[in-house]
């Protein structure tokens, strides 16, 4: 019986064990794939993790550096608008307000005055006390919402005065302009904003359309995700369509991109990246604030396209769109923008005007379902027609300047990529006068494509620079028709032959002459030479150059031979001196980079030269005979507002002597005055000025050079591959400089050039044969001429 006892606790003991072995099975097959799930989910969360942190302190979102312009100067009779003023108040990022203004950083907008509180004291750096008004008038226009009636748009700067002191203000200078960030090779445009910046109707419009639960949920919308699986399982699509919550959008955008040989790409939609984007965005919930991601989404969205640049964010996209910043878009404005987020390019206003305003308005309808507008307001919104403003990449970024201004740091800073580094660089550019170049540029173009008249293959290009003569300050610049269509700066790259406009140069050294060669008899503007057809020779070859359709003026003085443009007699005074001088005086004396043949067509301009060497040598004459080194970077900034480069201006070099520069500017006004340039008097502009047109041989290449004592600008115009362009620099160039010089010197009190000194002195000859003018000469010229050269004998065609 023992026995048997022992047997049945035995045989329990057995049941035991192998039911406890059973039980243990049991549990670990149904607990082992939640233990393998929950460590893989910890694996991808803690993976995820480091991707999100990296990326929120990566590279990308390390803040660009910063292109400025120089503080925009607003002067009594400045040929400004009252748009112009408003755009330009936007770029600094003004608030535009209904009444006041209040506080510093806020305009308002009347009839004909903009009211705007400076956010530092035009007369000190101290904050100022008062808002300031400009006051406009001026000028009549047709407005194309009046039918043809004809009203009167102030079109200039008629008074600035203090609203409350009513101190009256001869000028006035704004911040800097934010001109740019700096881009990648992505070519991105984008303007960072902060959260605080954005506006209500730009939130509201936001969310309303995309993600109404935003600040609810926890980075997933569990309704959205239910009523996209429901529309997934009606399709037989393999691509699965998405409840995607702006949370997930932003991780598509932001962590999702793979790259390519084109740039980025957004990865493909498979349910495994719905997968990834739901875990990324649970992750990404937990190290960030609504607020943050928020601000991150809207700086990330892609919102078009404008030429070569893709339109990323809403702060660059309500610059592009409607010229403002984003914290004064109005609610229409602000729900088109929102209504692009899903399909920019169906939803482009430029190219689809209807598409974009029916999505307009589906957007303020949903912001009115979703409570954030009232019935009246959106039907208030819904009535606004649909108002985008032209783009305007090329005169409000000045992308040729930016792209000078890229190359001279990285050949400073050793080839470092600045685009992340959160500096501020403050350049030479001046906003103002960068818009009117542009402007002018575009205008003139249109009028060298009428007088083309025929087919060609690919359209006429220009290119303008404008400098300070004193500081060399490149204060505008405009390297070609359309950035967007070509990037190829003109300006600094495009090697062209000067032809005219190189012979003052000419003269030039026949002046310098007269003071190193004493065996050379001297040559003065009043010295004549025979304009008639010549042939020249040099080693043992024969040169026969022409004049502008063939005429021929005999015996003329060196004075008219240049306001004229005569090539022959032009030649003969290159012989006279020796080509090998003239050669010398451009390579070696002024440093140019062109190394030239001493030959007959040198005079005529017969090599290349970039439109900013012609600049810089213009530059001399404009400056006495100093050359001037071009800037266009004055000082660099780091994060913390540490200085880290200031432009110290080398001391000009004296490459030729200030008497005979002069003698040359002189000269040059005449050609301005009564010359080939003879338009620009006809056409209104009066300041003391000096240029010259140019014009090569086989007229592919038009040119005009131009100066006052303040301003400097050079305009080429021609065609990329060498097509004749069949137009004098006078008709194509002269047009565009004048335009551009009226414009940014109305208003302004223009000096006169200075005799430079007691070694200059002024004597009254016979215009036609430079010798000394009696009772009896039919036109009498006063003349300049270097102390000792002047003529002694009086004139023998005219004797008592």
């Amino acid at each position: 019986m023992i026995r048997d006892r022992i047997s049945e606790i035995r045989d329990g003991q057995t049941y035991s064990i192998r039911r406890f072995r059973l039980v243990v099975a049991l549990l670990t097959i149904v607990t082992l794939p939640f233990v393998i799930g929950t460590s893989y989910l910890i694996y991808q969360y803690l993976r995820y993790s480091v991707l999100v942190e990296r990326r929120l302190k990566g590279e990308r979102w390390m803040i660009p550096s910063r292109v400025f312009s120089r503080p925009m100067s607003l002067h009594r009779g400045q040929r400004l608008t009252m748009t112009q003023l408003v755009n330009a108040l936007n770029g600094l990022k003004y608030e535009e307000k209904g009444d006041g203004p209040a506080n510093p950083g806020e305009f308002v907008v009347d009839e004909r005055t903009v009211a705007f509180f400076p956010r530092f004291d035009p007369r000190n750096p101290e904050p100022t006390g008062e808002p300031l008004a400009a006051t406009f008038g001026g000028g009549r226009w047709t407005p194309p919402a009046k039918k043809g009636k004809t009203v009167e748009q102030p079109v200039h700067v008629q008074e600035i005065r203090g609203r409350s002191s009513k101190t009256l203000f001869d000028s006035v200078d704004l911040e800097p302009e934010l001109i740019t960030y700096l881009f990648d090779e992505s070519r991105e445009k984008r303007r960072r904003i902060r959260y605080a910046d954005i506006s209500d109707n730009v939130k509201y419009a936001v969310l309303a359309i995309e993600d109404r639960r935003f600040f609810s949920h926890p980075g997933l919308d569990p309704l959205r995700l239910a009523g996209a699986l429901i529309r997934n399982l009606r399709t037989e699509s393999d691509v699965p369509q998405g409840g995607s919550t702006i949370t997930q959008q932003l991780v598509k955008l932001y962590f999702l991109r793979e790259a390519d040989e084109r740039g980025y790409r957004v990865a493909p939609r498979t349910y495994k990246r719905k997968i990834q984007e739901a875990m990324l965005a649970f992750v990404l919930e937990r190290r960030a604030t609504k607020e943050e991601i928020l601000e991150l989404y809207l700086n990330e969205i892609y919102l078009g396209q404008i030429g070569s640049f893709s339109i990323n964010g809403v702060g660059q996209a309500a610059r592009m769109y409607f010229h403002k910043d984003v914290a004064n878009l109005t609610l229409p404005e602000a729900a088109l923008l929102a209504g692009m987020i899903r399909s920019p390019n169906p939803y482009n206003p430029y190219r689809h005007p209807e598409r974009a305003l029916d999505r307009r308005n589906r957007v303020l309808c949903a912001m009115n379902e979703a409570g954030f507008i009232d019935a009246a307001t959106s039907q208030a919104a819904l009535a606004q027609p649909l108002h985008v403003e032209r783009p305007r990449v090329d005169s409000a970024e000045a992308p040729y300047f930016v792209d000078l201004v890229r190359e001279q740091l990285a050949q400073r800073y050793g080839g470092q990529d600045l685009t992340t580094q959160n500096l501020s660089i403050f350049t030479s550019l001046d906003p103002f006068l960068q818009t009117v170049a542009q402007d002018a540029m575009r205008r003139g173009l249109q009028g060298v494509d009428k007088m083309i008249r025929r087919k060609v293959a690919t359209p006429v290009q220009g290119c303008l620079i404008a400098l300070e003569p004193r500081t060399g300050a490149v204060v505008a610049l405009v390297g070609g028709r359309s950035y967007g269509s070509s990037q190829y700066n003109r300006v600094t790259q495009a090697r062209r032959q000067p032809g005219s406009t190189f012979k003052p140069f000419v003269y030039l050294a026949a002046f310098e002459a007269t003071f190193e060669d004493l065996a050379l008899p001297p040559i003065t503007p009043a010295t004549v030479v025979d304009d008639s057809p010549t042939v020249f020779f040099y080693e043992d070859k024969e040169y026969t150059p022409q004049n502008y359709q063939n005429e021929y003026h005999g015996q003329v003085t060196l004075r008219r031979a240049l306001a004229l443009s005569l090539n022959v007699a032009t030649v003969k005074v290159a012989e006279m001196v020796g080509y090998d001088k003239v050669a010398n005086l451009w390579s070696k004396k002024m440093g140019m980079s062109a190394e030239m043949r001493a030959y007959p067509a040198v005079a005529l301009g017969s090599f290349e030269a970039t439109p900013f060497e012609i600049a810089v040598a213009y530059n001399v004459l404009a400056n006495g005979g100093l050359k001037v080194d071009p800037v266009t970077v004055m000082r660099v900034t780091d994060e913390k507002g540490r200085m880290l480069e200031q432009h110290n201006p080398r001391p000009p070099t004296q490459v030729v002597r200030k008497e005979s520069a002069f003698l040359v500017t002189h000269m040059l006004k005449t050609v301005i005055d009564a010359g080939t340039a003879a338009e620009a008097r006809r056409r209104g502009f009066a300041a003391d000025a000096a240029g010259k047109t140019g014009t090569t041989n086989d007229m592919r290449d038009a040119w005009f050079a131009g100066y006052t004592p303040d301003l400097l600008c050079v305009v080429w115009i021609g065609f990329d591959d060498n097509t004749p362009l069949n137009l004098s620099g006078a008709r194509a160039a002269l047009p565009i400089w004048i335009d551009f010089m009226k414009t940014a010197l109305a208003g302004k009190k223009t000096g006169r050039f200075q005799v430079p000194s007691s070694n200059v002195v002024f004597v009254e000859i016979d215009k036609y044969n430079g010798y000394l003018a009696t009772p009896m000469c039919p036109k009498v010229i006063s003349e300049v001429f270097i102390a000792g050269t002047e003529p002694l004998e009086l004139c023998p065609e005219h004797r008592y």
